[in-house]
């Protein structure tokens, strides 16, 4: 996770040719070998086992240059069952490396292994990588980096050097316990003991614990790669007496900006500049929590160290004074979210804004609650649930897409997702009478390949309300509108913005108010879509697109993998 100078990954020889999804070119090929299994870290004055990849927290960071293809060998050497996810990386036509558990595959077994192969089109800059089943992202993560092809150059002058920066939760117990307990016994699980940024926990816990240290050359201009991998956490991050450059968001450019700090929803990656340009000394680097629901928060700030060369003595002041909002300031975040804006440069792919909808789908997001079952042993008389228009996702014993794909298989999806809420009501209001049943089901979306889909998140205050994280698999897609409030379908699009909204794949959708997305259904597949608070997915804060082949092999689901899938115990 050391800082990087940009001549660290050799050029390679290719041209890359952008054409919409697909990349004609020559790509070069990497591989990896991930090792997961347990090995002992101590923070908070604890040690405990955890799942890792390569007996590293976080994982090994994956440098490649756009368009290439990445082959990944993951080899499961723990005691259970998971998979992987390339978060932000669209798998032309390739579902089958997508990783979403019991969506696009089923788990690797322990003792087995399953290769993926990562397709990288026309992202460019950061993306990540994390486990995705239940809550083993919570240890298994990293970065994948994304850099200019050999004959591109950045859309500013380039950095000196950059470095990664990956902010995380850290619990002193097991993730996989505590979501198995949170299932049984019908509540949330708590809040994390700490928070850490590149793995270490910084210098505000009662503990002597480590502190990232981050040097830096005094003049030099820095690239710093921010990723949220939190659990359920949305960050403000600011350093000491600095100004921050953002330049990118979730691999894809942006008009640049200055600004005192970012916010930064958990999914999301955030590339920025700085300029090493203060006093020779030490800084602090500070997360903190942006938090607007009623459920419980730890607003503790978390440190480390922007370090000037030769610099000596500590940091020049207190963590606590360095500027950032407030934890529930609502109007810091939708004032940083305003200035993000498409920048329209050759290395961007061209922007295409859908404007006459062929799909609409308008979404209604709640937290809600249903008596507690035989099978559990809740706290209460009920459990926690989560739903989109009122369906609460259920995860299949078989992966959906095999299922899709086969044709043969019955019984494990339906095709009636509801494309609208099943009953219209203040959904901003006070909800309090309201019936919170929900209905449990696997049920899907399916679009027709090349339809111009138009999405709208509808936050409501059903149970603890607040902000939500939402991600689509397989896409980026352009937010083109956001407010307060119950969206209204005929003056509300008429503040879309158009003209340039950014190109994301994961969007902050605000408390009490809805965001409109557009993309185009040009990548057929099976294609997840959650929300990135962890808690909120396991209780069913999901969905499932399916686009359909086109009309041609360029425009149809690739094969499955020669070397076979990873078997589905409920098969």
């Amino acid at each position: 996770m050391g800082l990087c100078k940009l001549g660290c990954v050799p050029w390679l020889l290719g041209i890359l040719f952008l054409s919409s999804l697909e990349l004609l070119c020559m790509a070069d090929v990497h591989y990896y070998d991930f090792i997961v299994r347990e090995s002992n870290f101590t923070r908070l004055c604890t040690t405990k086992s955890m799942l890792v990849v390569n007996d590293s927290y976080p994982g090994p960071e994956i440098r490649v240059h756009r368009g290439d293809t990445v082959f990944v060998n993951v080899h499961n050497h723990g005691s259970y069952g998971f998979t992987i996810h390339w978060h932000g990386v669209k798998q032309p036509r390739n579902p089958w490396s997508d990783g979403p558990e019991f969506v696009t595959q089923c788990p690797i077994q322990p003792g087995t292994n399953f290769t993926y192969q990562v397709i990288l089109s026309d992202e460019i800059g950061t993306l990540w990588w994390h486990a995705h089943s239940d809550w083993t992202r919570g240890s298994v993560h990293g970065a994948f980096v994304i850099l200019p092809a050999p004959h591109e150059t950045y859309p500013f002058h380039p950095p000196d050097a950059d470095q990664t920066i990956i902010l995380e939760s850290w619990y002193n117990d097991d993730y996989l316990e505590l979501i198995r307990n949170s299932t049984l016994d019908g509540q949330a699980v708590g809040i994390p003991n700490a928070y850490a940024i590149n793995g270490h926990l910084g210098d505000t816990y009662d503990c002597n614990d480590t502190i990232f240290r981050m040097e830096v050359n005094y003049q030099d201009t820095y690239l710093l790669r921010i990723i949220n991998a939190a659990m359920n956490e949305e960050k403000f991050f600011s350093i000491a007496n600095h100004t921050l450059i953002v330049v990118a968001q979730d691999a894809s450019y942006v008009t640049r900006f200055a600004t005192d700090y970012i916010m930064i929803t958990p999914g999301q990656t955030m590339d920025v500049l700085i300029h090493a340009n203060q006093n020779i000394g030490q800084y602090y680097m500070v997360m903190r929590n942006f938090h607007d629901s009623a459920a419980s928060s730890n607003n503790n700030l978390t440190t480390a160290i922007f370090q000037y060369k030769n610099s000596v003595g500590g940091p020049r002041n207190n963590a606590s004074l360095v500027s950032l909002p407030e934890p529930d300031d609502s109007n810091a975040t939708s004032s940083f979210l305003s200035r993000i804006r498409n920048l329209r440069v050759r290395q961007n792919p061209p922007l295409r804004v859908p404007r006459a909808i062929h799909r609409r789908v308008y979404i209604a997001i709640s937290t809600n609650s249903i008596p507690c079952t035989n099978d559990s042993v809740c706290i209460t008389e009920e459990r926690f649930v989560a739903a989109l228009n009122n369906v609460s996702f259920v995860f299949p014993v078989i992966d959906i897409l095999q299922a899709y794909y086969k044709r043969s298989i019955n019984g494990v999806f339906t095709k009636d997702f509801p494309l609208e809420p099943p009953e219209y009501y203040n959904f901003t209001g006070d909800l309090t009478i309201l019936n919170r049943n929900v209905t449990m089901g696997t049920k899907v979306v399916m679009l027709n390949y090349g339809e111009a889909v138009e999405i709208v998140f509808q936050a409501t205050q059903f149970g603890a309300g607040g902000s939500h994280p939402f991600h689509l698999h397989g896409f980026s897609f352009y937010r083109v509108g956001s407010g307060s409030g119950n969206f209204n379908n005929v003056t509300d699009p008429k503040s879309y913005n158009l003209v340039d909204p950014p190109l994301i794949n994961t969007v902050h959708v605000p408390a009490s108010g809805w965001v409109a997305l557009r993309f185009f259904a040009n990548n057929p597949g099976v294609w997840f879509s959650h929300c990135h608070f962890e808690r909120h997915s396991s209780w069913g804060m999901d969905t499932v697109f399916i686009v359909k082949n086109g009309g041609t092999k360029a425009t149809s689901i690739r094969p499955p993998p020669a070397s076979g899938m990873p078997v589905c115990s409920g098969a």
